[in-house]
């Protein structure tokens, strides 16, 4: 194809030039953002090429094309790795997926490479990707449609049924079925199993303990084989706790059969290791299936994935990024912060020593353990840092591993034994939750990471504005230590099934005291995410007229508010706060009265009425 082809063929309307031929400069693109491209070159090959032939982009994703008379004329290495010096000051130039494309203009060969590093090499080549496409076409390769979200939700709701049907106990599906679909992704068979002889005991099998075995040998062989301990405990939970609890074991072939072809047919073609997306929708499936079938618990609050990736985001998670959440449930941030850290890598191996060695996590409860390893498990980490234990226990394994970044979601109303024997031996015998909502949770890590690490943490806005005693002393304990950086108040029932909390997200840097930075705190009012409750589905995102996702393009506000700590009426303010103000942005906001409508102020006398009702302090006669 030439190249007028190519453009018309991708969408001129989406190509960016910044030469008088049309080329794209990457040298004078990042002097524009006051960056040096001479920071940026690796070897020779970055030195000799800094102009891309054609450079396509919109607010979310960029197409970078180098074209080739023939490919036959170039030593493949030479090439690729030209293309991935594009790809190197593409990613310092900004922020948004990348396709990168080489093709002939004397023939029609095409070869394609995005997903989450973009390694320009015959490894990570997509091969079924042969022809120059629409714009639109690499945008649904890259981030898939939103209404694949619906389905898979209307997807888990029927695995739900099947697994009630077949008696699998509800606290147990979750992490029966996460554990099924790994090793349907690593190629279990189960269709047309016979009896065979267990090669260990002689004893004969059976088809149902064939399968079962088989999901047994695969979860063995994607453990890392390095950290034998760590394996082991591991399957403990995955063996005795799941495929060897008696209601797995008293399925029949034909049951067994029937889940896994449904999650097979339903469920694995969602999931997607080549982009993101795919890091999204597996995300959905554990806490949207948590939320139906795990929510014993009415306190229990599962971080929804948009959130995970909005704060990994903000705190400006990268390749050097050593991450840690000390409570980290079913996963949802060491996912994302893999994803977010292997966006930024060059290299495979720079991958792996990411997955090996830059994420961390601590769960406390034994089945979010095993559902945050299966997790992990999926997106390849087969060697994750993930521990059970009270995070109260591991202050030394923390300071060890020399973090820089803490996501977290501490819970909101802990018990005793979930809290700090240190804080708790204080108590009142009245006392029977955590009065700090939380609070307690994240001095106790700040205290126990370097002070170059930064600490986004969701809490419930009770620890913002609460006046208890407990609160303060540990809001004055952060603000003497520490800086508060930003408070973000989020949308009202983003948990939606799950608790009815309203929460918000905090982000501090250890590095000097509140005072002694003497900065105003960015606060976000961020309470409209373009998510919408849907009966039967929990919060889904509100699309455009294409059923592309609308939350992207509130994300990059967000973000950029915060990044450029611009004060918008409506939506954000700065502010110098101590421990006894208030950290919300409501206390500080202007109201931006150009969006007001009637609706408005009817929602707010109704939310007003409710609250005086609930305090006892209105009687309707």
């Amino acid at each position: 194809m030439t190249r007028i082809e190519i453009i018309n063929k991708i969408g001129n309307q989406y190509q960016i030039g910044n030469t008088e031929t049309g080329e794209f400069s990457y040298a004078q693109a990042l002097k524009s953002i006051d960056k040096n491209i001479k920071d940026y070159q690796k070897g020779e090959t970055g030195k000799n090429h800094q102009t891309l032939d054609i450079r396509f982009e919109n607010d979310r994703l960029v197409i970078l094309v180098e074209c080739k008379n023939k490919f036959s004329r170039y030593k493949k290495t030479d090439i690729y790795k030209q293309l991935q010096s594009y790809v190197r000051f593409e990613k310092a130039y900004s922020n948004k997926k990348i396709v990168a494309i080489l093709a002939e203009t004397g023939g029609d060969g095409v070869w394609v490479w995005y997903g989450q590093s973009v390694i320009i090499d015959e490894e990570h080549k997509i091969k079924d990707e042969a022809v120059i496409k629409k714009f639109v076409e690499y945008e649904d390769l890259c981030f898939g449609k939103v209404n694949d979200k619906i389905k898979i939700v209307d997807s888990i709701k029927s695995s739900n049924e099947k697994l009630h049907a077949n008696g699998i106990n509800e606290k147990l599906r979750s992490q029966f079925v996460g554990t099924c679909l790994l090793a349907l992704k690593n190629g279990l068979i189960y269709e047309n199993v016979k009896k065979t002889i267990n090669p260990d005991t002689g004893s004969e099998l059976n088809p149902e303990e064939v399968v079962i075995k088989n999901i047994k040998n695969i979860l063995s062989g994607l453990l890392s084989k390095d950290d034998e301990l760590n394996k082991a405990s591991k399957l403990v939970v995955l063996n005795n706790k799941i495929l060897d609890d008696q209601d797995v074991t008293s399925l029949t072939y034909d049951e067994l059969k029937t889940i896994l072809s449904f999650i097979d047919t339903n469920i694995v073609p969602y999931i997607n290791d080549k982009n993101t997306a795919g890091q999204d929708l597996l995300n959905l499936f554990f806490t949207t299936f948590n939320k139906y079938v795990g929510k014993s618990d009415k306190n229990q609050a599962f971080t929804p994935d948009h959130i995970c990736d909005f704060m990994s985001k903000a705190i400006g998670v990268n390749k050097n990024s050593r991450v840690l959440d000390p409570c980290c449930g079913s996963g949802a941030f060491l996912v994302r912060a893999m994803t977010d850290t292997m966006d930024d890598c060059d290299t495979e191996e720079e991958r792996e020593t990411v997955k090996k060695h830059q994420i961390f996590g601590i769960e406390y409860e034994e089945g979010a353990f095993g559902l945050a390893s299966t997790n992990m498990l999926i997106h390849g980490d087969g060697n994750s840092n993930i521990i059970q234990d009270s995070m109260f226990k591991k202050g030394n394994w923390i300071k060890s591993q020399n973090i820089n970044v803490v996501l977290m979601n501490p819970p909101y109303n802990a018990t005793k034994k979930c809290c700090d024997p240190d804080y708790t031996k204080d108590w009142k015998p009245n006392i029977k939750e955590d009065p700090s909502k939380g609070l307690h949770f994240v001095e106790w890590v700040a205290q126990n990471v370097p002070s170059t690490c930064k600490i986004a943490v969701l809490l419930p806005m009770q620890a913002a504005i609460g006046s208890n005693e407990e609160i303060k002393k540990y809001k004055k304990k952060m603000l003497d230590k520490y800086t508060l950086e930003a408070v973000f108040s989020l949308p009202n029932e983003i948990f939606y099934p799950g608790t009815s909390s309203i929460a918000c997200c905090m982000i501090f840097d250890l590095s000097q005291s509140h005072k002694s930075s003497n900065k105003k705190t960015f606060f976000g009012y961020f309470k409209e995410d373009n998510f919408i409750k849907r009966k039967g589905l929990g919060r889904v995102e509100k699309t455009d007229s294409g059923e592309n996702s609308l939350w992207l393009k509130t994300e990059d506000t967000w973000l950029d508010l915060y990044k450029n700590k611009e004060e918008k009426p409506g939506l954000s303010v700065m502010h110098k706060v101590n421990y006894d103000d208030e950290w919300l942005a409501e206390a500080y906001m202007q109201t931006d009265y150009t969006n007001l409508q009637d609706s408005d102020f009817e929602k707010t006398i109704r939310e007003y009425y409710s609250y005086l009702i609930k305090d006892g302090r209105f009687i309707n006669d």
